[in-house]
């Protein structure tokens, strides 16, 4: 945890909020129907120009063939871009394909994948509260998936992003949250991570003395262990609860 002793501390303790950082997966928008198309997407690209890769396996099946994959490539568990990359070149040289065709077969694969795994629809009230906060904070987005916020209808409002993949540790390890405090420049103090995994999100941020925010759209009930400064059901609700954690620091 970040620690600060001496008069330093309370003059951190004075500052004011001034960066949010976001999870992006089931924080700014459901992730599920855009991945189902996604999959669905990619399972048609590699039925008509990649026969024999993928006919003969069942949703079951496939899943335990990507499992396999998983388990054999530890070292790509914070690349899940290259994660697919890897199940998609290796389900075609299973289908007996030549590692060449498998190589730009992979990629053209997860090409198409990843233009689908974009067209996510943002929660109601996401693009509209995302436009009042970027007038008044600096927004980031801190993500463990390969989502790409500058790919999605809300760019504009956000001045960095980080990714799993890119930093190379996945949320709740420091190293994404130290991204953030070496981008901005801000004391943790003053930061509030938003997201709605209590252990990846919650749990890290807090870890790292920033504030949080519990994005809880689906009414959970909170696990074990200290719960997020804030909880919101809906993100028309965030706006206060970021005014709450400022005058109340």
């Amino acid at each position: 945890m970040l620690r600060t002793r001496g008069p330093n501390a309370a003059k951190i303790a004075k500052m004011t909020i001034s960066v949010i950082t976001f999870d992006l997966d089931n924080t700014l928008w459901d992730v599920e129907p855009a991945l189902i198309k996604a999959e669905q997407v990619q399972q048609q690209w590699l039925l008509q120009h990649r026969p024999g890769a993928v006919d003969a396996f069942d949703q079951e099946a496939l899943f335990e063939f990507k499992k396999s994959v998983w388990k054999r490539h530890p070292e790509l568990l914070h690349h899940v871009s290259q994660m697919r990359t890897q199940m998609l070149y290796e389900l075609q040289i299973a289908g007996g394909y030549s590692e060449e065709d498998a190589h730009i077969g992979a990629q053209q694969a997860f090409d198409v994948f990843l233009v689908a795994r974009h067209k996510v629809v943002f929660y109601e009230e996401a693009l509209s509260v995302l436009e009042r906060l970027a007038q008044r904070y600096t927004l980031g987005a801190l993500t463990n998936g390969n989502a790409d916020i500058y790919k999605t209808d809300a760019a504009d409002y956000f001045d960095f992003a980080f990714s799993a993949e890119y930093i190379g540790a996945s949320k709740p390890h420091p190293a994404m949250f130290q991204a953030a405090l070496k981008q901005t420049g801000v004391a943790a103090e003053q930061i509030i991570h938003v997201g709605d995994d209590p252990e990846h999100d919650i749990r890290g941020a807090r870890d790292m003395g920033m504030h949080t925010i519990w994005v809880n759209t689906r009414q959970k009930t909170w696990p074990d262990g200290d719960r997020a400064d804030r909880e919101v059901e809906n993100l028309r609700q965030l706006p206060k609860a970021i005014l709450d954690i400022n005058d109340h620091r």
